[in-house]
């Protein structure tokens, strides 16, 4: 999509020189800081000031040997993503006050991050692995390095003339750091996985979200045109090996949580070209960039619920003013007005954005200038009617366009190979007037064991904790071949459905010749599943696993689920499921959850187990869910 529209010799003359690309005024323009929203100058320096003159968190050896020693990577990101957070709201605190309360601050944040011996996470260590420490001499390239980098960058681009006069040290030491910590790692390899060039391992979220940072590094910072060239061609030729593979309906398999850093972040590096360009470099027409902006919207259940399969939180807080610049870019009325909907929901005009840990510079920016254009646009949520993902095999369907009365229903098939990938071939989700009903769990935080080989040790990534069932005491196994077969969707606009058969989902051992689920949504009446079996000998047991944040009774072939409140804000929804008593055995698993994200979002959860003990060779079971 790029290299082949914008070549080296068609790039070299696009690209605005250094001295001549604008992105956003610097301290010393100060008309257009001092003509931001009084609300939000004082947000910004509000959050500025809770930083003035505190002491920067140590990042000791131990801390990040804790994650080689015992597996916990919080304990390191936490100071680490501090010392970050602490110098983004410094630096926009300083350009929007201009007086020069936060000068040192910053320049105490400045230096002590480049004094760090790895810009690297110690989960993404793995040029170490073996040693619990980065080798200071051997560095790597992971997302977080390839943050601190754009961050430093815009720092040195916002408040370059302050360094000067503290010191003419600071802006040379930056652009050294940069220099030996990204530029060279970048340009001298072709063996990091997320670059694209290894056939070996497909692509995630860490190509675009590493390239927009990488890129608008370069721009900022390389002052000859020759090697700033070649960063940006390098970058341009890793975003084709992403965007080349990637479903041309724009669904990420990561899940809403994760588009935020996929899809977002290919916006990112398509506003930063444009931009560097003139706006000469615009490949906004293509269909596959305008359907990657519109899944955020497409994935929306209700509030800030949204379809969570995968490693990603029902709870999502999509950056409002970057999906309202994708919405505005791409001519997508209905996208700007959902970016628009989250701007108010978030009160950005209200208290300035937030700067996180992980709150990119890149996004903050063009944000604070449009926020309060975007606060006075159209603003509403999409609440599609009916959605079809045909190539990551994601359905969505409710009652009412544009509303989230009634039933709500999305179900998934797919391959237990996907990114960031729970065994859930086959799984659903049931919302009632726009409160969970039937739910997935969702992601526990991030240890060492996530990412191993013992992933699916992990109950929540295990697909006797998702909507499906188990067979034979066997659960669905992990790898591509791992599948959905025979998927058809429909709807007619009286009725939603998928079907498909999940039995390839499951190891060969289950003895599985065919199971056939079909899930309908019957606007305005009911939910039903129905699942037909046919496997090669009677008596297995079979277990149907529905995951719930209610409270359960079981009563007459039914299980009454009752709304219950999960925090002061929300509570769940209530309804009714009928099941065949005469043949399905019902009963109720209480989780434990510890105190930590998975509580925080559901309160608590119960596992609903029906069962057929001895199972027949060929069967079937279905269930209604109901008000």
């Amino acid at each position: 999509m790029l290299r082949e529209k914008y070549p080296r010799e068609i790039l070299s003359k696009l690209l605005l020189n250094p001295a001549d690309w604008h992105p956003f005024p610097p301290i010393d323009e100060r008309e257009p800081w001092e003509s931001l929203d009084e609300s939000v100058r004082t947000g910004h320096v509000g959050q500025a000031e809770e930083h003035l003159g505190a002491e920067w968190p140590f990042l000791p050896a131990s801390k990040y040997l804790g994650y080689a020693r015992i597996g916990n990577r919080s304990e390191y990101e936490g100071l680490y993503f501090k010392r970050r957070e602490m110098l983004g709201a410094l630096v926009i605190g300083e350009c929007v006050e201009g007086e020069g309360r936060f000068i040192d601050d910053i320049v105490n944040g400045v230096w002590a991050i480049c004094e760090e011996s790895s810009w690297v996470v110690p989960a993404h260590n793995s040029a170490n692995v073996g040693v619990g420490l980065p080798d200071s001499a051997r560095p790597s390239v992971d997302l977080f390095a390839a943050d601190t980098s754009a961050l430093l960058a815009w720092v040195d681009y916002l408040v370059r003339s302050k360094f000067d006069e503290v010191s003419p040290l600071i802006r040379p030491r930056i652009r050294r750091e940069i220099t030996l910590r990204i530029f060279e790692p970048c340009l001298e390899s072709e063996d990091y996985w997320w670059m694209g060039f290894l056939q070996n391992r497909r692509l995630n979220n860490w190509t675009p979200w590493i390239c927009s940072n990488w890129l608008v590094s370069a721009l900022l910072i390389e002052s000859d045109n020759k090697t700033r060239l070649n960063h940006v061609v390098k970058t341009m030729q890793c975003l084709d090996f992403f965007l080349g593979p990637y479903p041309q309906d724009g669904g990420c398999d990561e899940g809403p949580g994760y588009w935020g850093r996929a899809g977002a972040s290919v916006f990112d590096c398509l506003e930063i070209l444009h931009d560097a360009s003139g706006g000469q470099i615009d490949v906004y027409g293509e269909s596959l960039i305008q359907e990657m902006g519109r899944f955020i919207a497409r994935a929306h259940i209700a509030d800030n619920y949204f379809i969570n399969f995968a490693d990603a939180g029902p709870l999502v807080r999509p950056d409002g003013l970057l999906t309202y610049r994708y919405g505005r870019r791409i001519g997508d009325k209905k996208l700007a007005a959902f970016g628009a909907w989250c701007v108010r929901q978030q009160g950005e005009l209200e208290h300035g954005i937030s700067i996180g840990g992980m709150t990119s510079l890149s996004r903050v920016l063009p944000g604070l200038f449009l926020i309060r254009e975007a606060a006075e646009s159209p603003a509403e949520p999409v609440y599609p009617k009916s959605v079809w993902l045909k190539e990551i095999q994601v359905m969505a369907a409710r009652d009412e366009e544009a509303s989230t009365i009634g039933f709500y229903l999305a179900a998934k098939g797919g391959h237990n190979s996907e990114s960031h990938n729970h065994n859930d071939v086959g799984h659903f989700v049931v919302y009632i007037d726009g409160r969970p009903l039937l739910i997935d769990p969702g992601v526990l935080p991030y240890t060492a064991k996530t990412f191993s080989d013992q992933r699916f040790e992990i109950w929540n990534n295990q697909s006797g904790y998702h909507n499906v069932p188990t067979i034979g005491g066997e659960m669905q196994s992990n790898g591509t071949e791992f599948a959905a077969r025979s998927v058809q969707h429909g709807d007619n606009g009286e009725t939603a459905s998928l079907r498909l058969d999940i039995a390839a989902a499951y190891p060969p051992e289950t003895g599985i010749n065919s199971w056939l689920r079909t899930l309908s949504l019957r606007r305005g009446e009911s939910i039903s599943l129905e699942d037909e079996w046919k496997l090669d000998s009677t008596g297995r047991k079979i277990e149907l696993n529905l995951m719930t944040p209610c409270r359960v009774q079981i009563k007459d072939g039914q299980l009454q689920l009752h709304e219950q409140p999960i925090d002061d804000d929300r509570r769940t929804s209530s309804g009714i499921i009928d099941y065949d008593a005469s043949l399905l055995d019902a009963r109720i698993e209480e989780m434990h959850l510890e105190e930590g994200s998975m509580k925080a979002t559901w309160g608590s959860l119960t596992r609903i187990v029906l069962a057929v003990t001895l199972a027949e060779q060929e069967g079937k079971w279905s269930l209604m869910i109901r008000r």
